[in-house]
């Protein structure tokens, strides 16, 4: 939903069911009208959007940034620089959610870091849940892991990595799939997931019980106040939190198995 000054934009899923979303609408509308017979009621204008690739929009704001001590995250459309002490990644979204610039994605990179260093650098596999765009794989095997496994069940976000995979050169080390994570069976010392609370918390199991002992999972798309239930729920299955960061309203956080 867009909010402008004399009106409001709201994006439906086109659906058979646009008739009766559109009653209902009305319905609503004069209800309102009931509650404040004083306002005239607004005008309803309906239009069938295109499908179109909405991140393209953004290109011209995008600018390449720092992210941890760690990495450099450009796009296609920029010359990438000649960094000694940073790998650089590139990523085109596409439409699939992971670019570096929001809250939750810097938050996993930054954690990232960390954990590798506990895990010695090179040598270890890693499982990244919801990959999204890629850019968490791809961080992973710019860090030493040997063999990355990547889950989206969006078609479309698979599509996107995979491309991201190729222009980084890690698409050899990373087995990317729209596997369930119900269905893998392998324990991992670094598991990542940058989801939402609501969908970690329906996953705790299934992600808790893919770390390996002493393991470390990484978790993010967390809304502030949903941050103590994750966590007493990470608890209960026998993990400690390591570190926690905040970024306005988004935390992320750095837990390990017991």
């Amino acid at each position: 939903m867009v909010i402008r000054k004399h009106e409001l934009l709201a994006y439906f899923a086109d659906s058979p069911a646009e008739g009766s979303l559109k009653k209902d609408i009305r319905r609503f509308l004069i209800g309102i009208g009931g509650i404040y017979p004083e306002r005239d009621l607004p005008r309803i204008r309906w239009r069938v959007l295109k499908d179109r690739n909405w991140n393209r929009s953004w290109h011209r704001f995008f600018k390449p940034q720092k992210i941890g001590k760690s990495f450099w995250v450009t796009a296609p459309w920029i010359a990438p620089p000649s960094l000694r002490r940073r790998h650089v990644i590139t990523i085109e979204p596409g439409m699939a959610f992971g670019t570096g610039t929001h809250a939750t994605t810097r938050g996993c990179m930054e954690f990232i870091e960390q954990a590798v260093a506990s895990l010695h650098g090179s040598g270890f596999d890693a499982l990244d849940v919801g990959t999204g765009s890629g850019i968490l794989a791809i961080a992973l095997v710019k860090l030493g892991a040997r063999k990355v496994r990547a889950l989206d069940l969006d078609p479309v976000a698979l599509k996107v990595a995979r491309k991201n995979l190729r222009c980084n050169d890690v698409e050899q080390k990373v087995q990317l799939s729209g596997t369930k994570l119900s269905r893998v069976r392998k324990l991992f010392p670094l598991v990542t997931a940058n989801l939402t609370a609501e969908v970690i918390l329906d996953l705790a199991e299934g992600l808790t019980k893919r770390v390996a002992p002493r393991g470390f999972l990484i978790l993010s798309g967390i809304l502030s106040p949903k941050t103590k239930e994750v966590i007493t729920s990470l608890a209960a299955r026998g993990f400690t939190v390591v570190r926690r960061k905040r970024e306005r309203e988004w935390v992320t956080l750095l837990v390990k198995r017991r």
